[in-house]
């Protein structure tokens, strides 16, 4: 997946996992006819968003305050059960800034090891932050208290000192996958009790709180710190926040300011934040309905496969069997037929439906792709 900001951003070459549909077929697509399923990050602000980012109460976040951050740091704290939060640009920041307040160089942190703080962002734990990854393998994305109980290094002048639990809520490279509660405080619980901090990487945690009906403070207070996403299936154009204690929030503010992420009149960027989680919040559970449409459209052909074998939220996974060529073909494939998806690996494919994904634009997604696995003309 080394090419997503190419995909998301710049014109790409022919040896491209992922090409634009302009190269492929050398005209530009139109965005009405486009059903983009790259990403649930490819949405636009509507007229009421942007609306509040123009009103915004504005001022210098970085010198002073600006209250409208201000006030989207008080509501997402509450809302994710902790006493702090502070806005920054990315989900991959919050990431590693919380990292580094859990951990001094040469520590250890356990993840699994399709995390997207391990596969996406670079190495920044270790480049930032000299930090080393315990990466786990796991069937199901998901880890158990059985996988990390016996990871703990001992004391010992040879050895990097293990300090740092990370989870991936949804789970992203896992297909959208929820990890259950019971499991999470059973985790968290063994952190605590052998002295490990616990950092949620929340990007798509309001998906879960949709799809179980548990309230995101229930998630959230399990851990020292928590990062959740307002671009991703929120639809807000930018920014993402790290939730924790005061003492700990006080001091991510120092370390933001070092990776370059204070950002002065802000509100404009808080506003929309705000607004998605006043109103589109509830409406996630149309993306995971939608999603399940595009997985009965994987399911009819014998060429695809669900992997993993149960769609949880708003992401869908499907291996091409290789009987029918790799996951960057079908993409291209599929993009010639105006249906945009993301290959993940060079037989995985990602879809992700979001709030400019309607449900007769999910069905007729569903019949490209089976068409396109048929190779019907």
């Amino acid at each position: 997946m080394g090419g997503l900001a190419h995909v998301q951003g710049k014109p790409m070459s022919k040896e491209s996992p992922c090409p634009r549909k302009a190269h492929v077929q050398g005209k530009p697509m139109s965005k009405e006819t486009v059903i983009d399923l790259r990403s649930d990050t490819v949405t636009l602000p509507n007229q009421e968003m942007r609306q509040a980012m123009l009103s915004a109460e504005l001022g210098d976040d970085v010198i002073d305050v600006d209250p409208t951050v201000e006030r989207l740091q008080s509501v997402i704290a509450e809302r994710l059960g902790h006493e702090a939060a502070i806005f920054m640009p990315s989900g991959t920041m919050t990431n590693q800034v919380a990292l580094r307040l859990h951990c001094r160089p040469g520590d250890e942190f356990l993840c699994e090891e399709r995390c997207h703080i391990f596969n996406f962002e670079q190495g920044a734990f270790a480049q930032l932050s000299g930090l080393v990854a315990r990466t786990i393998p796991t069937e199901t994305a998901l880890l158990q208290l059985s996988d990390v109980q016996s990871l703990i290094r001992p004391p010992s002048e040879h050895m990097t000192r293990t300090r740092l639990l990370c989870l991936e809520n949804t789970h992203n490279l896992g297909g959208g996958r929820i990890h259950p509660l019971e499991t999470v405080q059973e985790l968290c619980q063994w952190a605590r009790q052998n002295g490990l901090a616990t950092h949620l990487d929340g990007a798509r945690l309001f998906n879960a709180v949709v799809a179980t009906g548990i309230e995101a403070s229930r998630w959230g207070s399990l851990f020292d710190s928590v990062s959740v996403c307002f671009s991703k299936g929120l639809g807000a154009p930018v920014g993402s926040a790290l939730c924790g204690s005061r003492e700990l929030i006080d001091e991510a503010r120092f370390h933001r300011k070092l990776f370059g992420g204070a950002m002065r009149q802000s509100g404009v960027l808080a506003a929309a934040a705000l607004y998605a989680l006043e109103h589109q919040v509830d409406r996630l559970e149309q993306d995971h309905r939608h999603a399940g449409i595009l997985a009965d459209g994987v399911l009819r052909s014998d060429l695809l496969t669900l992997d993993p074998s149960a769609v949880e939220s708003n992401i869908v996974i499907f291996k091409v069997d290789p009987n029918w060529g790799t996951a960057p073909e079908f993409v291209e494939a599929l993009a010639d037929r105006d249906v945009r998806m993301m290959p993940f690996s060079r037989q995985h494919v990602r879809a992700v439906t979001h709030m400019h994904v309607d449900e007769p634009m999910a069905k007729h997604a569903a019949a490209v792709v089976e068409a396109v696995a048929a190779r019907d003309a």
